[in-house]
C-alpha cells in the first residue's frame, strides 16, 4: 500500500487546483482526498455565484449530478446485504410487477451493471412522476438481451435503485441514505434538499460554448432524434436545462439518478469508509461480501449508449480495459461514480485511499475531465 506524504500532497494539489481557476476556467469547486480513514487535503475556493458575490467556503454544498447514482448503488448493496440477498437472484423476486415484457430473468447484478437494457423508455412520463416511470419501467421491454452488452442507464438507474429499496427495504432510498449513512457519518450530503440548507448551495451554470466534446459521435447522437442516446438522456423526459436544476422545488426532489447535493469532503468521507473496509471507527458498514460487489467488473467493453468502452461493478463505474484516457487510479478494484460536468468521486481500497471534486460551471463532459483527472494522477505521483 502506498503511503501519501500530507505536505507534499497538499502542495502538489493546492497548485494544480489553483490552476484550475487561473488557467482552466473553473468558478467555484472544491477537492478532497483521504487515505486511511482520515483527510489528507481538503480545498475550496472561488464563488458560489457568476456574478462572484459569494465565495464558495468550506461550508459550500453543491449538485453533483450522477455522481448521486454511486451513494444510491451503495443503498441497494446495504439493503442486500441486511435481507441476506444474492446479486445472482432476479429482481422480479422483489418486484414482481418488473417481469413484464420478457424482464423475469434479469438478475440484481444485470440491473445494477447497467446490462438491464433499460436505459430508455418507449413511451413519454416526467421524470418528476415517480410512480409513472416505475410503471413504464415495469412496462417497458429491453433493448438489448439482458445480460449481452451493457448501456450507462442515464436517468432510469435511479428509479431502478429506488424502487428496489421500497420493494425491500419499504422506505425510499432518500430516506434509507440519511438514516444508514448520512446521519451516523454525518454527511453533509442529501438526495432531496432540506430547505433550510438552500441559502448555503452553489449556483450550477451550464457548459460554455467550445471545442466540440468527445467522444465525438456520442454528442452528436445526443442531439439527433431517434438515436440511442438522446432517447436515453432524454427519457424519463424533463429536468433538461441546468438552470431548472437551481430552483429550490427541484432541489427538494428525491432524485437519485441526478440530483444529490452535498460537499466534497462529505462525498470523499462516504468513500473513504468504503476504502476503509466499510467501517468507520466502530461501526463495520459494509462486510466483505457486499464490499467484493463493488469492486468486481460486472460488464466491461463499448457502452452501447457512450460508444466508448466503460466498465461497471454493482452500481459502480470502473476503469475500462481499453479506456483511452485513465478515470481511476490505484488498482483496478478502484471504484466510484462522476457527474456531469466534471464532478468526480472514487475509492482506492488497495492504497485506502478516497477522492472527490464537485464545481459549479460544468464543461461539457459526462465523464470526469482535466480539471479533476490532473488531481488524481498527481495523488499517484
Amino acid at each position: 500500500m502506498m503511503k501519501l506524504d500530507a505536505e507534499k500532497l497538499k502542495n502538489r494539489i493546492a497548485s494544480l487546483f489553483e490552476e484550475n481557476f487561473t488557467r482552466l476556467g473553473e468558478l467555484g469547486a472544491a477537492v478532497s482526498i483521504w487515505q486511511n480513514g482520515k483527510s489528507v487535503v481538503d480545498l475550496c475556493g472561488g464563488f458560489r455565484d457568476a456574478r462572484r458575490e459569494h465565495l464558495w467556503t468550506s461550508d459550500t454544498i453543491v449538485l453533483i449530478w450522477s455522481a448521486t447514482k454511486g451513494i444510491g448503488s451503495a443503498c441497494v448493496l446495504h439493503v442486500l446485504q441486511e435481507h441476506k440477498i444474492h446479486i445472482d437472484e432476479p429482481v422480479a423476486k422483489f418486484w414482481p410487477e418488473f417481469a413484464q415484457a420478457g424482464k423475469e430473468k434479469i438478475t440484481l447484478a444485470q440491473l445494477l451493471s447497467h446490462q438491464a437494457g433499460l436505459c430508455a423508455l418507449d413511451r413519454r412520463v416526467d421524470v418528476l412522476d415517480y410512480r409513472g416511470v416505475a410503471r413504464a419501467l415495469e412496462e417497458q421491454a429491453p433493448l438489448w438481451p439482458p445480460g449481452t452488452m451493457h448501456g450507462y442507464h442515464a436517468r432510469t438507474f435511479g428509479f431502478l435503485l429506488d424502487e428496489l429499496v421500497r420493494r425491500i427495504a419499504r422506505k425510499p432510498l432518500a430516506e434509507y441514505w440519511r438514516e444508514i449513512f448520512g446521519e451516523p457519518l454525518k454527511l453533509d450530503l442529501w438526495i432531496g434538499l432540506p430547505e433550510r440548507e438552500n441559502p448555503r448551495v452553489a449556483t450550477m451554470y451550464a457548459a460554455k460554448a467550445g471545442k466540440p466534446p468527445e467522444p465525438k459521435q456520442f454528442y452528436i447522437d445526443l442531439i439527433t432524434p431517434g438515436t440511442l442516446a438522446r432517447k436515453t438522456f432524454t427519457s424519463p423526459y424533463g429536468l433538461h436545462a441546468v438552470n431548472v436544476m437551481n430552483n429550490v422545488s427541484v432541489r427538494a426532489q428525491p432524485i437519485v439518478s441526478f440530483g444529490g447535493i452535498g460537499s466534497a469532503s462529505s462525498l470523499a468521507k462516504f468513500y473513504a469508509m468504503l476504502a476503509n473496509g466499510g467501517a468507520w471507527e466502530d461501526r463495520q458498514f459494509f462486510s466483505c461480501e457486499t464490499l467484493n460487489w463493488m469492486t468486481t467488473t460486472l460488464a466491461d467493453g463499448i457502452d452501447q449508449v457512450f460508444q466508448i468502452p466503460t466498465a461497471f461493478s454493482a452500481g459502480f463505474m470502473q476503469g475500462a480495459e481499453n479506456a483511452r484516457r485513465k478515470i481511476f487510479h490505484g488498482s483496478r478494484f478502484s471504484f466510484g461514480h462522476p457527474g456531469a460536468g466534471g464532478n468526480h468521486a472514487f475509492a482506492d481500497p488497495e492504497n485506502k485511499i478516497a477522492f472527490a471534486y464537485v464545481m459549479n460551471q460544468m464543461e461539457q463532459s459526462l465523464l470526469p475531465n482535466e480539471k479533476s483527472l490532473r488531481l488524481v494522477d498527481a495523488i499517484y505521483l
